[in-house]
């Protein structure tokens, strides 16, 4: 597998060579567009709207539009370029305990090697040291131009980086709001969940989960 990133984490005096590598994939199912009346299937072409024309793939670049309207175009290498600290550093924040970081914060993760040989021995001690304690490592990182708190965080011998979604990321639920089970009766009803939630314990996952009530 090639890797997608190449880099440093840093904390302290402390200097790891690392490699970043995906460690997921989707397997969609990819539907055409069609013409409903025939069947046809639908194109979708790239216009260029200064020259009245349509234009090929390899004429497509980027730019940053400012608030005026007008487009500064960029290249691959002003993105490169961006001065962002942690372009090639896994900036360590500090260490916290897994189970304080809200789940619904995680965003995509990446698998985590060592930089060469001489890196294996320390890697595989941070490994360790996070799997023994339970502890995570926040940290800042640039993946893709763009720059994103993550975790650091062991699983089966290995590191993950976990990158994090921002606050103003997160969408309020807007009609779900939470819900109280009440008084009356809520004891019994506390212990009758309790009960299929244990009668659902231990059993091997099935492809599609059933509903344990």
């Amino acid at each position: 597998m090639r890797a997608l990133w190449s880099g440093v984490i840093q904390f302290g005096p402390v200097v790891l060579p690392v490699k970043l590598f995906p460690a997921t994939e989707e397997h969609k199912v990819r539907l055409r567009e069609i013409h409903a009346a025939d069947s046809g299937r639908v194109q979708h072409r790239r216009f260029c709207e200064a020259e009245d024309r349509e234009i090929g793939y390899e004429e497509v670049g980027r730019g940053w539009e400012l608030p005026d309207g007008q487009v500064v175009p960029l290249t691959d290498q002003d993105l490169e370029h961006l001065p962002l600290a942690t372009r090639h550093v896994v900036e360590m924040l500090g260490f916290v305990p897994g189970q304080d970081i809200d789940p619904i914060l995680y965003s995509r993760p990446y698998y985590v090697g060592p930089g060469g040989p001489p890196a294996e021995r320390p890697y595989a001690l941070l490994v360790e040291a996070l799997a023994r304690t339970g502890q995570v490592g926040v940290c800042k990182v640039a993946v893709r131009s763009r720059e994103r708190i993550a975790l650091l965080r062991p699983r089966h011998r290995m590191l993950i980086l976990q990158t994090l979604l921002w606050q103003d990321e997160l969408r309020d639920p807007g009609g779900p709001r939470p819900v109280r089970t009440g008084h009356r009766g809520g004891a019994g009803a506390r212990r009758g969940t309790d009960a299929r939630m244990h009668g659902c314990r231990g059993r091997p996952a099935p492809r599609r989960v059933p509903s344990c009530a």
